[in-house]
C-alpha cells in the first residue's frame, strides 16, 4: 500500500540514489587511500630496507666472519643499535633479520615479542626477489601476527650468495584508522545529506503531488455530476498548466452539458408541439368538429407541421452521420452562381412578405467550383433561410459571389436583428442557438451552423460571420475555385 503513493516512491527512489552514491563514494575513497598508503609506506620501507641491507652485508663483508650468523651472535649490540638507528624515525616500523633458513636471528627492540626464535617457513623465501619487494599478507602466509606492510629483501655475499633475508615491517593501522575515519565522516555525510534531503524531497514532492490529489478529487466529483468543481492553479509549471487544462475541459464539458439540455428542452418543445397541432386537427376533422369546407386550410397546417418535423428529423440524423464519420462528400465541378439563384428564387415569397430590398452580386455570370453540390446548398439554403428570418421588414438583403486568390466568397447579407458579440464565438457550436427566447427562430434546434461549419471543415475551406446586434448579419464561406477549364484553354 505505501508504494502506490506516488510520493512514497518518489521519497524511496530518492533515498536510494543517494545511498548507491554515497556507497560509490566511500568505495572510491577507500581505494584512494589504500593505494596511496601502500605505494607511501613501500617507498619509505624500501628506503629503509635498502639502508639495512647494504650496512649488514658491509660490516659482515669487512669483519671476515665465517657466516652470516657468525657475524650477528658475535655483533649482537652494534646490530641492535644499527637496526634501532635506522627505523627509530618511524615509531611504528621495525626490521627483522632471518638467515637463510628463515631463523630469525636479530630484530630492535620495536619488534613484537613473538619475533624472538621465529621461523618463516620456506614458502615465503621463495617469494622474496632478489631486489626486493612489498609482501602481501596472502603471501606472508601469517608470519607477522597483525596486520603490517613488509618489504622484504635478499642479505646476499660478495659472490652472490644469499646468506639471510631481511624484513622491513610497518604496522597498517594508521592507513586503517585513516580508512575508519573517513568512512566514518562519510557515513556521518550520508545521514546529514539524507535527512536534508528528506525534508528538501517532502515539501518538493509535496508542493507537486498535492495538485495531483485535487485533479484526483475533482475528476472523481466530475464524474459524479459536479461540473462546477475548479482547481486552484498556482505557479506556472507543468503541474499548473495541467490544472488550468483540466479547468478548461471542465467548463467546457460544463457548457456543453448546458447546451445539451438546451438541446434536449427545444427538440422536446419543437416535437411536442406540432405533433399536438397535428393530433388534435386530424382529431377534430375525423370526429367532424371542424366543418368539410375548413378540411383543406387545416390540412395545410398539418402539412406545414409535418414538413417541420421532417426537417428535424433530418437534420438530428445528419448530426448522428457526422459525428459517426458516415457523411461521405462528393467532389465534383458545380457552378456556385446557378446554385445561389436557385436558393434565393426558392424563398421568394418569404422576400416580397418582408418586402425586403434584396440585391445578387456575382463577379461573373458562371463561377465553376469544386465541391459536394448537394452539401453546398444545404449550407446556402440554411443561412439565408437565417437571413430572411431575422431581416426587418423593407431591410436589404445581398448574396454576394467574388473570386480572390483562386477561391470564390461567397457572403450572405441583411439588414435586421444581428447577432450578440457575446454570441457570435459560439456560432457554429453544436445546439446553440443566439434567439434563446425563440422570439423569431421558433423551429430552429441550433444545429444548422453546425453543420454547415462541418461541412465546410470537410472541403478544407473557412466560414466566419460579421455582425451589430440590430443593425447586420454577414456569413462568409470560401470554396475552391475550379481551374480545369481555364488549364484546357
Amino acid at each position: 500500500m505505501l508504494f502506490k503513493s506516488v510520493f512514497a516512491r518518489y521519497m524511496v527512489a530518492f533515498m536510494m540514489i543517494i545511498l548507491l552514491s554515497f556507497l560509490i563514494l566511500a568505495l572510491i575513497i577507500t581505494s584512494l587511500v589504500q593505494n596511496y598508503s601502500s605505494d607511501q609506506k613501500q617507498q619509505e620501507l624500501e628506503h629503509v630496507a635498502i639502508t639495512t641491507k647494504t650496512y649488514l652485508e658491509t660490516e659482515y663483508e669487512e669483519g671476515g666472519f665465517s657466516s652470516f650468523a657468525e657475524y650477528i651472535r658475535d655483533n649482537p649490540d652494534a646490530v641492535q643499535r644499527s637496526l634501532a638507528a635506522i627505523t627509530r624515525y618511524s615509531h611504528d616500523m621495525f626490521t627483522v633479520v632471518t638467515n637463510s633458513l628463515g631463523l630469525v636471528i636479530a630484530h630492535d627492540d620495536s619488534a613484537p615479542v613473538d619475533m624472538n626464535s621465529a621461523t618463516i617457513p620456506p614458502s615465503v623465501l621463495k617469494k622474496i626477489p632478489k631486489n626486493g619487494n612489498l609482501m602481501s599478507e596472502s603471501d606472508l602466509m601469517g608470519s607477522f601476527s597483525g596486520k603490517y606492510f613488509v618489504y622484504a629483501q635478499q642479505i646476499q655475499s660478495d659472490d652472490g650468495t644469499v646468506i639471510g633475508y631481511l624484513f622491513t615491517c610497518q604496522t597498517s593501522e594508521a592507513a586503517e584508522n585513516l580508512i575508519e575515519t573517513m568512512i566514518k565522516m562519510i557515513v556521518l555525510a550520508c545521514i546529514w545529506v539524507m535527512c536534508a534531503a528528506i525534508i528538501a524531497s517532502y515539501f518538493i514532492s509535496e508542493r507537486t503531488v498535492r495538485p495531483l490529489r485535487n485533479l484526483s478529487r475533482a475528476a472523481k466529483s466530475f464524474a459524479a455530476g459536479q461540473l462546477d468543481v475548479r482547481i486552484e492553479v498556482r505557479g506556472n509549471d507543468e503541474i499548473a498548466e495541467l490544472c488550468m487544462a483540466f479547468n478548461n475541459m471542465a467548463s467546457s464539458l460544463s457548457t456543453l452539458e448546458d447546451t445539451r439540455r438546451t438541446f434536449l428542452a427545444n427538440v422536446s418543445h419543437d416535437l411536442r408541439t406540432p405533433m399536438t397541432t397535428i393530433a388534435g386537427y386530424i382529431d377534430n376533422i375525423l370526429a367532424g368538429t371542424i366543418p368539410p369546407e375548413k378540411h383543406e386550410y387545416y390540412l395545410n397546417i398539418i402539412a406545414t407541421e409535418v414538413r417541420r418535423l421532417s426537417r428535424l428529423v433530418a437534420s438530428l440524423l445528419d448530426i448522428s452521420r457526422i459525428q459517426a464519420g458516415e457523411r461521405k462528400f462528393t467532389m465534383a465541378p458545380f457552378d456556385v452562381c446557378e446554385l445561389s439563384r436557385q436558393v434565393l428564387i426558392s424563398f421568394e415569397q418569404r422576400i416580397d412578405q418582408k418586402r425586403l430590398d434584396v440585391s445578387f452580386e456575382c463577379d461573373e455570370d458562371r463561377m465553376m467550383v469544386i465541391g459536394d453540390r448537394d452539401a453546398i446548398h444545404q449550407i446556402l439554403y440554411n443561412i439565408c433561410d437565417n437571413g430572411v428570418k431575422f431581416s426587418k421588414e423593407g431591410g436589404a438583403y445581398r448574396i454576394n459571389l467574388r473570386e480572390m486568390n483562386k477561391k470564390v466568397y461567397i457572403s450572405v447579407y441583411n439588414e435586421g436583428q444581428g447577432i450578440p458579440a457575446n454570441d457570435l464565438p459560439h456560432i457554429f457550436d453544436r445546439f446553440y442557438k443566439s434567439d434563446k427566447s425563440r422570439g423569431l427562430d421558433k423551429s430552429g434546434v441550433g444545429l444548422g451552423m453546425y453543420i454547415a461549419k462541418t461541412i465546410i471543415d470537410a472541403h478544407g475551406e473557412t466560414i466566419s460571420v460579421s455582425s451589430k446586434q440590430g443593425e447586420y448579419c454577414e456569413f462568409t464561406f470560401t470554396l475552391k475555385k475550379d481551374t480545369t477549364i481555364i488549364s484546357k484553354k
